[in-house]
């Protein structure tokens, strides 16, 4: 990918508003303003009260009948629409009138399964970041930071919105909260914590990815209690259960996994396990990678309802939203794969709002929902020319820069998202040694790789030097850690993967975005650039450092639990790029720079089985079936 940034696309304007994280408004309160602001909304329909804007002569989606409509005019009150019909067919007076003849209004795309946290970003400047791609409400699957600040998770989510941020955020609640039982973190979640969410706010909309099949499968397995503990509670409170079906692709797994009551996926890999689980009624949330593959084998099987896709991002950081696009990359993307674009917009609007039941929010332009408008110059292009966010012009192309015009909200975020790294001591080189059996020569030692998935963990042998087993990147072999930053103790956790890390000499990269748990991962061939790399994470309060050559070259501050800033999106983004070029000058086993996706390649969801995670007790090494609970030493 190029990851040139492309300043044309963006200009942030932040204007400096001081705010406090507040506590989210109540339910009650919440609904009461609704009760108010609606009977308002009635007043404006019938023409007894004027309104705020009317967008006039736009082609406007019906998403309910999945066709346009030529002329019409939007009549918006405050941040909703109060009327939709023919142009000056409504009676009475707005403040303004802008004209949108020649364009196409389609509702603000919506996510249905993201991690804004993968962006790099605090909620306010992700607003600034994804709104100009007409992506206006986000359905945030919570997980990442759940596993940090705990019961502090709803506060942390919806106090941009609170504070006046137009981007709307609706919480999934992370049910990986810790992802298995042998992990730990800032947070635990079960029945009680989960029907708490539910009930302190309304925004809460359901119980993110189940991801730990083998506890949801097995009512033997340790985790088994507390995950149907959160799907209890989630029933209790009719929320939506949103499910994780990696590597389930049989039709006995699949009705399992539906019969079990989980009613998405986001991990749909072929087209034909798609149409598996579409057809057993699987809410599929359709990447962009996998949309090319699926969407023109479903144009082919002669499927004509498509009312139960979405379109989704799930993991997109700030400097390749920038270079690619938000929600619009995705809908152009399911365009030129050959989905119909009226159905391409349902998938990035109607759809998401439908399956967590906040149809009647957004997802549409139509009465009584925000007005969200997005308006295109080109539909099939995905040409945007405005954006407007709960009825305020929110971004322009205008003179080839295009600009987000909305105020950004400074939050002062306390000390509980600030300070959250608790690694309790400096690491050092010694933590990182690998020592061999007495007298040994070589050594059997697994050797693990990104991404693998297989019931027995590969192996290889080893040399020993001086009592120690090394590295050998000459060999396609380094050295990885994991760093406790939650318990105060500072254990370490390390083995050796092969297919991955640095061949320039005294290297190590790091990082605090380590899905799902986030702990410190730390990848090798040198102990002391390791300790450093990680030191230096753990100093910043979280993020990225590069160690190069014994020196340390590039960093992304992420002092937001470790795993965003609340800075403007090019300065954020700036430092992303600066890392993967400072990678680029260096030499990578297998070619390439920096290898990004290591955040991912520490999950312990499903389809992983082996994998390194902190020491627990009865585990100091950290090496284990994640499906079983087997251990293994890491060198034998």
């Amino acid at each position: 990918m190029n990851r040139t940034m492309t300043s044309f696309f963006f200009i942030a304007f932040c204007f400096v508003a001081p705010l406090l994280l507040a506590n989210p408004s109540t339910t009650a309160s919440r609904s009461e303003k609704e009760v108010a602001l609606r009977q308002d909304l009635i007043q404006v329909a019938l023409a007894k009260r004027g309104a705020d804007l009317i967008i006039r002569g736009a082609t406007v989606l019906n998403v309910f009948t999945a066709s346009w409509m030529a002329d019409q005019d939007i009549v918006i009150y405050k941040d909703r629409i109060a009327w939709v019909g023919p142009r000056e067919r409504w009676s009475g007076d707005a403040k303004q009138v802008v004209d949108a003849s020649g364009l196409y209004a389609v509702p603000g795309f919506g996510e249905s399964h993201k991690h804004i946290e993968s962006s790099y970003l605090t909620p306010e400047y992700e607003a600034a970041l994804v709104i100009p791609g007409g992506n206006t409400w986000t359905v945030e699957g919570s997980h990442e930071l759940s596993n940090v600040v705990g019961m502090k998770n709803v506060e942390f989510w919806l106090a941009a919105e609170d504070a006046g941020s137009p981007l709307k955020i609706f919480p999934a609640i992370g049910s990986a909260t810790p992802p298995t039982v042998y992990e730990k973190a800032g947070g635990y979640y079960g029945y009680e914590e989960m029907l708490t969410f539910l009930k302190e706010d309304s925004r809460v909309v359901a119980l993110g990815e189940v991801m730990d099949w083998p506890a949801v499968s097995n009512p033997d397995a340790e985790g088994n209690e507390r995950i149907w503990g959160m799907m209890r509670a989630s029933w209790e409170q009719r929320a939506v259960i949103e499910g994780h079906g990696a590597g389930l692709t049989t039709l006995n797994e699949i009705n399992a996994f539906v019969a079990a009551g989980l009613s998405s996926d986001h991990e749909v890999r072929s087209a034909e396990e798609g149409i598996d689980k579409l057809l057993r009624g699987v809410f599929l949330e359709i990447r962009a990678d996998t949309a090319r593959l699926f969407f023109p084998r479903l144009i082919e099987a002669g499927i004509k309802d498509w009312s139960n896709i979405s379109i989704t991002t799930d993991d997109r950081n700030v400097s390749a939203t920038l270079a690619l696009g938000a929600m619009d990359y995705n809908v152009r993307n399911a365009i030129k794969a050959g989905a119909p674009p009226e159905q391409a917009f349902l998938m990035a609007s109607y759809n998401t709002a439908r399956h967590f039941n906040i149809d009647h929010l957004v997802g549409a332009i139509a009465p009584g929902r925000y007005a969200d408008v997005v308006l295109l110059s080109d539909v099939s292009k995905v040409e945007i020319d405005r954006v407007y966010a709960n009825g305020r012009l929110a971004a322009h192309a205008d003179d080839g820069a295009y600009a987000y015009r909305l105020p950004i909200p400074q939050i002062n975020y306390p000390a509980w998202a600030r300070n959250t790294m608790n690694v309790g001591r400096r690491v050092t080189a010694d933590d990182f040694l690998i020592a061999a059996p007495k007298d040994s020569t070589t050594v059997s030692a697994a050797l693990m790789e990104p991404f693998f998935f297989l019931d027995r963990f590969p192996t290889g042998e080893l040399p020993v030097i001086d009592g120690l087993v090394h590295s050998d990147p000459s060999q396609g072999v380094s050295k990885v850690a994991v760093v406790d930053r939650y318990s105060g103790a500072g254990e370490v956790s390390k083995m050796f993967w092969k297919n991955v890390g640095p061949i320039t000499p005294e290297s190590a990269v790091a990082s605090s975005q380590m899905h799902d748990i986030h702990n410190i991962w730390v990848l090798g061939n040198n102990d002391e650039a390791m300790a450093m790399a990680a030191n230096t994470v753990a100093d910043m309060q979280g993020g990225w450092a590069l160690v190069s050559g014994g020196e340390v070259v590039a960093t992304v501050s992420l002092d937001v639990a470790g795993l965003m800033s609340a800075r403007p999106v090019t300065e954020v983004a700036a430092e992303v790029e600066a890392l993967h070029q400072a990678a680029d000058r260096m030499e990578w086993i297998g070619g390439g720079g920096l290898p990004e996706r290591m955040i991912f390649a520490f999950l312990t969801a499903s389809p992983w089985k082996w994998q390194l995670v902190a020491p627990y007790e009865g585990n100091p090494g950290g090496f284990v079936n994640v499906t079983t609970g087997e251990t293994h030493p890491v060198i034998w």
